[in-house]
């Protein structure tokens, strides 16, 4: 379906007010410069179609998402990379108003039931909904931080983002989200929102900057996506949310969270159809909100890349030999351990061992995103979302989390290869707790 999408234009989007624009220099921290290589992250919202004319949708969108780039100025602007006398180079964001890429296209044979059960197959009709696809961090020195991609569809449109995760994270993209279908939705005009943008700032007082790294690009080595994968969608109610948490507590002194019992599961029930050997080791990775851990403790509202990545690690035969409660309570523990002290201590030792990942192996469960994100709120002035999906890089073992359209409730967008979703449709102790769309 890939050729029945038409790109009816595209545009650079600039901050309303450009003049106004500091060209404040944001030094990259080494959570930020590890993910140089890696893609741009991609999420997007499925809408139903609207009853105003789509042109007029367009021109709202436009102009909504200048007054919002006002105050999330460092999307609207671009990486630079410095070349050092000692043969390395170093980045920083130059918050120059430069703009956002935005791109209108149409898709009038694709429909909103088409995307909610996804087309299984990657990639399939759903990567051209997204803008950044094939795109680096490290091209965010020539294309825009943030890219946006607004889809007509024959009942429905989507609107699809890829954002730079060197500029932020999660909680700070869907902050930006939520704060312009807020603006895009007021009828009174798009009045620009006072409210300060609180940045991270420079918390690693151990070590200088801009820091000096290999240039990223020298030694980048291109990877194909495996086309042998499939998406589907993982979709566990609240009842069975809290069914599994209270599984995995049991009369453990810890408190393991909602989330933490629902991905034991999941790493467990992966891995137990991988076909990995026993003495394998396997990782669950997923990003740790560092804001309030940090001591003194940044802003709940700060906007940067403030999630780095934790890592659990255990054997494949240790997870197997243990139930969901073990494997929950090693997710537990890792998030624990992302403390104040330990997180500059590894930063430290980054800076001193500098490297830069083209990507994350495939024994791996790999979790980006978080049911904490307010992904439904987001009615940009016909109606509240009806899905929330996720666009390319495509990933064995990735999972994306979104809150369920249902209060309590959790939706996963997993991408596997065919034999373990197969297998795992067939799995009693999985399909008990989690439906697969």
């Amino acid at each position: 379906m890939e050729e029945e999408l038409v790109v009816i234009s595209k545009s650079i989007l600039n901050p309303r007010n450009v003049s106004s624009v500091k060209k404040k220099k944001i030094h990259l921290t080494p959570w930020d410069l590890s993910r140089l290589r890696f893609g741009y992250l991609q999420r997007g919202l499925l809408f139903p179609k609207p009853d105003l004319k789509i042109d007029i949708v367009i021109s709202r969108l436009k102009a909504s998402l200048s007054v919002a780039l006002d105050r999330f100025y460092p999307l609207a602007g671009r990486l630079v990379k410095v070349e050092n006398d000692d043969d390395t180079v170093s980045f920083f964001i130059s918050c120059d108003g430069s703009g956002v890429e935005f791109v209108h296209a149409v898709a009038r044979n694709i429909e909103v039931s088409d995307v909610l059960r996804l087309p299984g197959s990657v990639p399939g009709f759903l990567s051209s909904f997204f803008p950044a696809t094939g795109i680096k961090n490290y091209n965010g020195v020539s294309r825009s931080l943030l890219m946006v991609q607004v889809t007509e569809m024959k009942d429905g449109v989507f609107i699809g983002f890829g954002y730079n995760s060197t500029v932020a994270d999660g909680k700070s993209i869907w902050k930006f989200v939520n704060e312009w279908s807020e603006i895009c939705s007021k009828d009174s005009g798009f009045e620009t929102f006072q409210r300060q943008l609180h940045l991270k700032g420079w918390f690693f007082d151990g070590i200088d900057y801009p820091i000096h790294i290999p240039d990223p690009e020298a030694k980048a080595t291109s990877y194909a996506t495996s086309t042998n994968l499939q998406e589907k969608m993982f979709h566990v109610t609240k009842e069975n949310v809290l069914k599994l948490e209270g599984k995995a507590n049991g009369e453990a002194d810890q408190k393991i969270s909602s989330i933490q019992a629902v991905l034991g599961l999941i790493w467990r029930s992966m891995i137990k159809h991988s076909g990995m050997s026993r003495e394998e080791e396997t990782h669950c990775r997923l990003p740790i909100n560092m804001r309030q851990r940090l001591n003194p403790p940044l802003e709940e509202e700060c906007f940067g890349n403030v999630s780095p990545t934790g890592i659990a690690i255990v054997t494949v035969g240790e997870l197997l030999d243990h139930g969901l409660r073990w494997a929950a309570a090693e997710i537990n523990k890792m998030v624990e351990s992302q403390t104040d002290k330990n997180a500059k201590a590894l930063a430290e030792n980054w800076v001193k061992n500098v490297k830069i990942p083209v990507s994350v192996g495939s024994k791996d469960l790999v979790v980006t995103n978080s049911h904490q994100f307010d992904v439904y709120c987001n009615d940009f002035g016909w109606g509240k979302p009806i899905a929330a999906r996720a666009g390319p890089p495509y990933l064995n073992g990735r999972l994306v989390v979104f809150q369920g359209v249902e209060e309590g409730s959790l939706d996963f967008q997993a991408c596997l290869q065919p034999e373990v979703v197969e297998k795992l449709s067939m799995d009693i102790d999985f399909t008990s707790y989690v439906t697969i769309i």
